[in-house]
């Protein structure tokens, strides 16, 4: 098939991009996205242009590196599925594909589609994790956990921190993320003597970072290659508030 790309270019963060168009001739169903954009650097070099700068690592739809909005989507318009995995079969002969990074305040752009996602180590770093002693492990039975909420955890866990979640919000919010990373400790017993501190100050991280905030438009959950649900955002709020209402009543103690 052949194709017509519009991809965004941008030397870096200060620079003003835009988007510049190129010709994909000659692709084949079978490639994925990467793939394709593959072919065409090997183009642009041979032809002593700059290659298009994109983000990947795996491409087996595990890491979430490589990420791009594609006509509008981000990842595209296949669901649950990352730029990795969409094969171009997904798209028709003589398509025009148009191809931009993550649109953020807190995702500013490295260069062309590749965005600065650190913001999303920061969070974590501020209180995405438990304290435990190191040693041997604890036999698998020795703290029971209901399958309900062991089932919740591991689904609010599949999370890969892509950002497609922030790029598809109107609000660029990171709330499905930083929800999915206290969900998964909040479900769990490993979790719970650090909840109050560890949704306070991820919450106050996010805010930090500049994402915007959730107003329920729901494209988050849509884009979200791993399926990650809404209800982890209510649950956060609800941590939210319960870490407050406990601070309340120690001040009173």
């Amino acid at each position: 098939m052949n194709l017509t790309l519009h991809v965004w270019r941008q030397k870096d963060a200060r620079t003003k991009g835009q988007f510049v168009k190129y010709e994909a001739p000659d692709v084949s169903e079978d490639m994925s996205f990467l793939e394709m954009l593959d072919v065409v650097n090997e183009r642009l070099v041979l032809e002593g242009e700059e290659p298009i700068a994109f983000d990947h690592d795996c491409r087996e739809g595990i890491c979430g590196t490589c990420g791009v909005v594609i006509n509008g989507r981000a990842h595209g318009p296949k669901d649950r599925t990352t730029v990795c995995q969409l094969h171009m079969r997904s798209f028709d002969d003589g398509d025009e594909i148009w191809i931009e990074p993550w649109r953020a305040k807190a995702f500013p752009v490295i260069k062309d589609l590749i965005v600065d996602r650190t913001a999303f180590d920061r969070i974590i770093a501020s209180g995405g994790f438990v304290s435990v002693r190191t040693g041997s492990p604890q036999d698998a039975n020795a703290i029971l956990i209901p399958k309900v909420d062991a089932d919740l955890a591991m689904d609010a866990a599949a999370c890969i921190g892509c950002g497609a979640c922030v790029a598809a919000c109107p609000n660029a919010s990171a709330m499905l993320f930083t929800s999915a990373k206290v969900s998964q400790l909040a479900l769990l017993p490993q979790g719970k003597p650090e909840r109050e501190m560890r949704v306070k100050k991820m919450i106050a991280r996010m805010d930090f970072e500049g994402f915007g905030n959730c107003t329920n438009h729901g494209e988050c959950s849509v884009v979200c290659p791993k399926a990650v649900s809404q209800e982890n955002i209510a649950r956060l709020n609800r941590e939210y508030l319960r870490s407050t209402v406990v601070a309340d009543q120690r001040i009173e103690a």
